[in-house]
């Protein structure tokens, strides 16, 4: 803005909360920058002034921006760029959150969120509550339910004592794994539908062997841009395992209420009678068109290409979009002379995050677990590659081999949750959480290095 390189036009037709947000970034210059990231001056500038006057930009991001205490605060300052700019909307521009595994958006998008029915409806809405109480017979409470920080809390304090857990395993993917496993062993009850056994099964009082969705399914997944395709059943799932809709539905019965026959398609064409996304998206279009584009209102709709192309029309059709004034918090956790490195979190490429799905093959890429590192601080602390040193935080500590990694600067450190029967790395994270979306700061833990000799 101090170059007036932002998108006014835009800006005063499209947005609203401007002028706030313009007197919150103020104290935010080069030089703050500077001084807070370790990134040159010039460098900050050179980029911001490439994305301000290119014709086209996107904003991708992963789990670098979730995983902190102020998760949601990170990407509405990201919206803000896009919103500063006028990259959303068109052709080439737009935000967009890169996804861990295929069908996170899918899952939000059905309703996997504690205050969202399928299609991004509140459940604070009356009407739309009313809409799925009619189809569903019965009546649904009007407050958000409980994400998965706020059931470990809840358990805690003794107001949770049953957990039914389903394609998830926060025995060894919760921030603190000495909490969550004591936790999930004080249940009164606990059932596991999984495709493995993971360490949060083996805990289970009863566990539901699942397909696999991808191949021994029937469906649908959903992109990061939107685009719902099409799964198909390409083999029977092994033993006794049944696809997770069958296993909830024979689970309804015994508890008197007889569905009749799972059925993917049926249970999707319920879904878009009741959700405005998907409601032109009968499984006959989705395989003729190879995917839509939610929101795609009826069925001759061809989807939306961009989901805020809203914002150009003249007038914009619906609500102007908001700047955010967010400020900058560091992490919880300072650096100090006990702890002075900063220890994120992340993955490599060949593996998902506990490693239960990718660890029963082998890949050349796989290396096992390392604390990686940077040249400086290996010469600083006398380490070489593959030395095994002790890892140290405020919550516990673990051994790894040391990796010299050119990538990294000094003062930073690098594990993974990959490997975690070998060395449990969420042993060392901290369990702050952004109380908006429940998120813990995987990224930025403080801990020390020693040699073991």
């Amino acid at each position: 803005m101090a170059e007036g390189l932002e998108n006014r036009t835009f800006i005063e037709r499209a947005t609203s909360g401007f002028e706030h947000y313009s007197t919150c970034v103020e104290p935010y210059t080069l030089e703050y920058a500077e001084k807070t990231t370790g990134v040159p001056r010039e460098r900050i500038a050179e980029l911001a002034r490439a994305y301000a006057t290119a014709p086209s930009a996107q904003l991708c991001w992963t789990l670098g921006i979730t995983e902190h205490h102020n998760a949601v605060d990170n990407v509405r300052a990201l919206i803000n760029l896009a919103l500063l700019t006028g990259h959303v909307g068109r052709y080439g521009s737009g935000v967009c959150p890169l996804r861990g595994q295929n069908n996170v958006q899918g899952g939000g998008d059905m309703g996997a969120l504690p205050d969202k029915y399928p299609g991004g409806q509140s459940v604070a809405d009356a009407h739309a509550r009313a809409k799925f109480e009619r189809t569903w017979g019965t009546s649904l409470p009007a407050e958000p339910g409980l994400n998965l920080t706020k059931m470990f809390e809840a358990i805690e304090r003794g107001d949770l004592d049953t957990l039914y857990i389903i394609g998830e395993n926060p025995a060894q993917s919760e921030a603190d794994q000495h909490r969550a496993t004591a936790l999930l062993r004080s249940l009164r009850a606990l059932i596991v539908q999984d495709i493995f056994l993971t360490k949060t099964g083996e805990l289970a009082d009863v566990v539901f062997p699942a397909a696999s969705s991808w191949c021994e399914s029937e469906g649908t997944v959903t992109s990061s841009e939107r685009r719902v395709q099409r799964v198909r059943k390409a083999l029977d799932p092994p033993g006794e395992a049944r696809e997770d809709s069958a296993i909830v539905y024979e689970l309804a019965r015994r508890l008197g209420h007889d569905w009749g026959q799972a059925d993917a398609e049926r249970v999707w064409d319920e879904c878009r009678s009741l959700s405005p996304w998907h409601a032109g998206m009968s499984y006959a279009r989705l395989e003729a068109l190879d995917g839509i584009q939610w929101p795609c209102y009826d069925e001759t709709h061809p989807g939306e290409r961009f989901l805020h192309g809203r914002l150009w029309a003249n007038p914009i059709h619906g609500p102007r979009a908001p700047f955010a004034a967010v400020k900058h918090d560091p992490p919880v956790e300072a650096l100090d002379d006990e702890y002075p490195l900063r220890l994120t979190t992340g993955r490599r490429l060949e593996s998902f995050n506990t490693g239960v799905q990718t660890g029963g093959y082998t890949s050349p890429l796989r290396r096992g677990e390392s604390l990686d590192i940077s040249p400086a601080d290996a010469l600083r602390y006398g380490v070489r590659d593959g030395e095994r040193v002790r890892v140290t935080s405020r919550r516990g500590s673990v051994t790894a081999p040391v990796r010299i990694d050119d990538g990294l600067r000094a003062g930073l450190v690098f594990m993974t949750l990959h490997f975690n029967d070998e060395i449990a790395t969420n042993l060392l994270t901290i369990d702050a959480t952004d109380p908006k979306s429940g998120t813990a700061e995987f990224k930025a833990a403080a801990v020390r290095l020693d040699r073991l000799s």
